[in-house]
């Protein structure tokens, strides 16, 4: 009989369908996280919401097999030290996304109707209703950032209030948005365009942060901003230097910190919640059936769909997925990381062959910050369906003798013309090491630091160019290539940094060489 812990407030479906299962269950959200690791340390299976999985709590229970979030985020737990001590960790993603998406609008609309503080105000016995004048939501634009599963119900629940929906979603095919009935925007056209802004990306490296104050001016005087996604995605200062000029509206159920105590953005937040968004009955049994479900799944069929960190299959060296999430960065950059590929196209040579599935997941996590790696050939293939990109692996032909290598190509999916970045990579000495970027063959670039790429029309003095600007800049540079095109007609110069180099540098250097096209990566 496996022993489950259930250390957290769950509903009691997941227990009994678990017992009922001959499953032996611990469900107790009284007793500190620290005490049931210490009472119960010949656990196997935990079911957690929120609580921390931290390498210490996986190294108390040392006969742990599998962690299952009952949620889709799973940033609290340590999937990388799991992996190392061969725990999988499961997620239910979906579980809780109608519940999000529902909390969005009733945020939007408490915001606009001045809910809470005509609460508030007329519980006091005053009667304030010409100064809690509103706005309505129908006829409105709204702007959905970031489309997965939650930003995708948003757009469906927001259809009853007639409202023109723009998606900024760096993965989300034109045709797709066609038949979701969105549009497409960029980043800055969202914050520009938009009366109401709802945010549903993961905090990432690339995403920390990124509603800073050259959004935030865009926004339209009394435009609402609601952030039911992460803490880390709003820089607050920037907000807080914005939102009384601008009479914006924000509207925040996400913190740092799932805990008591002041919150940092109590003076800038019209409507604050408590981390509300999967908090309905309904998601809570939807989390815990999903949870008790794949469990059972995992132990009575083998099934391991939903396992976030799996490791890789005998006979392929991992530094090879590590090749394909950085090969398939390299390409989204060059294509844009505003311009949504439409079509990707893979090519796997000698054994590498008999392991494209395995590489789809890295792949993913290359073009899309909020693809985690160690997700699996199923995720990637659902988050590919559900952006609307078709993936095709291309036959090869050993016979050209590439050895052990792969070639991603990104194809833009423009309905009338195409746009194609074709990048071909291998493993040296341990090294993952580019060997072609589009017509720029043999590179043997190593995809590691931080790296500037500028195509331009072939002719002298550009690296000069670049070189001053970047001293200028008080940046280093360590390499320098310089191939030419196999016609010749054109120069790629490929510049390694000792630090990132910003947008504006770039843009800068671009202008300065009059480069066909430009920008910065780091590995």
């Amino acid at each position: 009989m496996k022993k489950v812990l259930i250390p957290t407030k769950l509903d009691t479906v997941a227990a009994d369908m678990l017992r009922a299962a001959d499953f032996e269950v611990v469900q107790d959200d009284s007793t500190p996280f620290e005490e049931l690791l210490s009472s119960h340390s010949d656990t196997e299976v935990m079911i957690v919401r929120s609580e921390k999985v931290t390498s210490d709590v996986i190294d108390a229970l040392p006969r742990l097999r599998l962690v299952v979030r009952a949620g889709a985020g799973y940033n609290t737990i340590d999937i990388k030290h799991a992996r190392r001590k061969n725990v999988d960790v499961m997620n239910t993603p979906g579980a809780n996304s109608n519940a999000v998406a529902e909390l969005v609008i009733a945020m939007m609309l408490a915001g606009i109707r001045n809910v809470v503080t005509a609460d508030i105000s007329t519980r006091a016995g005053k009667w304030e209703k010409k100064k809690l004048m509103g706005r309505e939501l129908t006829g409105k634009t709204v702007g959905v950032v970031g489309m997965g599963n939650i930003g995708k119900l948003v757009v469906k629940r927001l259809r009853g209030f007639d409202v023109k929906i723009l998606a900024y979603d760096p993965v989300l095919s034109a045709d797709l948005a066609d038949t979701l009935g969105v549009e497409l925007r960029k980043i800055d056209e969202i914050f520009a365009e938009s009366d109401f802004i709802s945010l549903h990306v993961p905090e990432t490296d690339e995403t920390k942060k990124m509603v800073n104050r050259s959004l935030l001016e865009r926004m339209k005087p009394g435009a609402v901003l609601v952030n039911c996604a992460r803490a880390g995605i709003v820089n607050e200062d920037d907000l807080r230097a914005v939102k009384q000029e601008r009479e914006l509206v924000f509207c925040n159920d996400v913190y740092p910190k799932d805990v008591e105590g002041p919150k940092s953005v109590a003076d800038i937040a019209d409507v604050m919640l408590p981390h509300l968004g999967a908090s309905t009955r309904e998601a809570n049994r939807n989390a815990a059936t999903r949870a008790a479900e794949q469990t059972i799944d995992y132990f009575e069929k083998g099934l391991t769909s939903y396992v976030v960190n799996k490791g890789v299959p005998d006979g392929l060296d991992s530094k090879f997925q590590e090749l394909a999430f950085a090969l398939a960065k390299l390409a989204r950059h060059y294509l844009g990381t505003e311009v949504s590929p439409h079509q990707i196209e893979t090519s796997f040579y000698g054994t590498l062959k008999e392991y494209g599935n395995w590489m789809l997941a890295p792949i993913a996590a290359g073009i899309a910050p909020e693809f985690d790696i160690f997700q699996d050939a199923a995720d990637a293939k659902a988050f590919f369906e559900g952006r609307g990109i078709i993936v095709n692996d291309r036959d090869t032909d050993d016979s050209k003798n590439y050895g052990e290598s792969m070639t991603i190509d990104l194809i833009e999916g423009e309905k009338n013309s195409l746009a194609r970045v074709s990048v071909r990579g291998t493993i040296a000495e341990g090294n993952l090491m580019i060997s072609r970027l589009n017509d720029f063959d043999k590179l043997y670039l190593e995809a590691a630091g931080h790296i500037l790429f500028f195509e331009y029309g072939d002719k002298p003095g550009v690296i000069g160019k670049v070189a001053s600007i970047l001293g200028e800049g008080g940046i280093n540079i360590i390499d320098i290539r310089a191939p030419q095109s196999a016609d010749g007609n054109k120069a790629l110069a490929v510049i390694k940094t000792n630090v990132p180099v910003s947008d504006g540098i770039v843009a800068e250097a671009a202008k300065a060489i009059g480069a066909d096209a430009a920008f910065a990566v780091s590995f």
